[in-house]
């Protein structure tokens, strides 16, 4: 889904050096649909920039999110029947034997806005101040950002200076479930505490961009990130076993009437990310090459890798780009697939353990996505572009009693472009 809606988000306009007197305008529609009746997504989206006096610069960009479907809750598939609390406590579902369980209530509408004002400070370098503004029903979040860059080299050398910071708040339906407090039956009261959390991320970039030749651009960025506050998933749960050969629901666990045996995960409340990315653009005679990777590390003890290649293949009068994907990560360091009772978790209720969680994107997992796309230039200041894409991912889960395994997920991906002047 991140990587669906980043593509969405970063349309980078053909048209950036229209004259001052006109718009040029991206707009696009993505469709992200995954497998088994799971998360749907629909995003219009559209980025409006124009070039002002002095070569400053305004740009304009709108997202708005349409989410349906069904979304993991944290538990697993086994050959007994399950029953969930939905996060409101108001009704519940029932999962059969073999089943990923699956929360159908999922529902979302979020809507992003965000400006960036380029600010020309002589020929050499500019200052670029962004602010960003996003919402959901249980989500908010506000940012700004501020990069500097500085030409070198007869304008062959750019360094780039950024950082950013977000406040958001987080508002569970429901309320804040209590770390590592049961799941509650239908009726018996949740386990909650408030009904809202904040955290802060800020993050700091420097990187360089250099022409090496007529034909050839590279670009290496060092970024760091911290995030501190509240970062769990209020929706994740954790599964309680008896036995961890079995891997079943735990049938004795119960520290008061209408306990499931479920707890809500609990993560760190500060994070530091570290990425290191690096991108060459290569022009042929006519065909474009396109390759990135990034390295990714942090202190939950996600490692991660991405491979990305793009081939822009000329025809008479449009062109064709496929593309190929490729992310491994490894698993965060309190990924747990269960909680053992007696061993995790003592016979009063308390766990024992610092932190867990059973939430599928902090897993060791490799996602592979292909994709094609073709353009068509309308005229000098306009085109049309459509791109699809399969994203398949494999999820390890280590060694867990079969049929228990996270399944694998596939979606597929359609974007539709059109860019003109205005």
């Amino acid at each position: 889904m991140a990587l669906a809606t980043c593509a969405l988000l970063q349309v980078a306009s053909p048209m950036a050096s229209a004259a001052g007197s006109e718009w040029d305008v991206d707009t696009a529609f993505l469709y992200y649909g995954e497998g088994d009746g799971r998360v749907q997504a629909a995003e219009p989206a559209i980025y409006a920039g124009r070039t002002l006096g002095d070569d400053d610069r305004i740009d304009l960009r709108l997202v708005v999110d349409a989410l349906t479907g069904a979304t993991p809750n944290g538990a697993y598939a086994t050959n007994t029947v399950q029953t969930f609390t939905t996060p409101s406590g108001q009704s519940s579902y029932t999962i059969a034997p073999g089943d990923a369980p699956l929360d159908e209530t999922f529902r979302d509408v979020r809507i992003a806005l965000g400006a960036d004002y380029t600010q020309s400070l002589d020929r050499m370098s500019k200052v670029i101040w962004g602010a960003n503004l996003s919402g959901e029903h249980d989500y908010f979040s506000m940012g700004v950002s501020a990069n500097y860059s500085q030409d070198f080299n007869n304008r062959n050398t750019t360094l780039n200076v950024g950082m950013g910071f977000n406040s958001d708040s987080v508002n569970p339906g429901g309320g804040v479930p209590i770390e590592f407090a049961p799941m509650r039956d239908l009726g018996a009261g949740q386990n909650v505490n408030g009904s809202s959390e904040t955290k802060t991320i800020t993050d700091f970039m420097v990187g360089v961009t250099q022409v090496i030749d007529r034909k050839t651009i590279i670009q290496l960025n060092l970024s760091l990130g911290m995030v501190n506050g509240y970062q769990n998933d209020p929706y994740k749960i954790v599964t309680i076993v008896d036995d961890p050969v079995t891997g079943l629901p735990s049938t004795t666990f119960s520290t008061a009437p209408g306990d499931l045996p479920y707890v809500y995960e609990k993560r760190p409340d500060s994070r530091q990310k570290n990425t290191v990315f690096f991108k060459a653009v290569h022009h042929l005679e006519e065909d474009v090459i396109n390759f990135s990777y990034r390295y990714y590390s942090d202190d939950w003890g996600i490692k991660s890798h991405t491979l990305d290649m793009k081939y822009r293949y000329e025809l008479a009068a449009s062109y064709l780009q496929p593309q190929v994907r490729y992310y491994t990560q490894s698993a965060a360091d309190f990924y747990r697939h269960n909680l053992v009772l007696g061993t995790d978790i003592d016979g009063a209720g308390n766990v024992l353990v610092d932190y867990a969680s059973h939430d599928y994107r902090l897993a060791e997992s490799t996602t592979t996505t292909i994709g094609l796309k073709y353009g068509v230039p309308m005229d000098d200041s306009s085109e049309f572009s459509v791109r699809g894409g399969l994203i398949t991912q494999s999820v390890n889960d280590g060694v867990v009693p079969a049929g228990q395994e996270t399944p694998d997920l596939s979606a597929i991906m359609l974007q539709v472009n059109y860019s003109f002047m205005w």
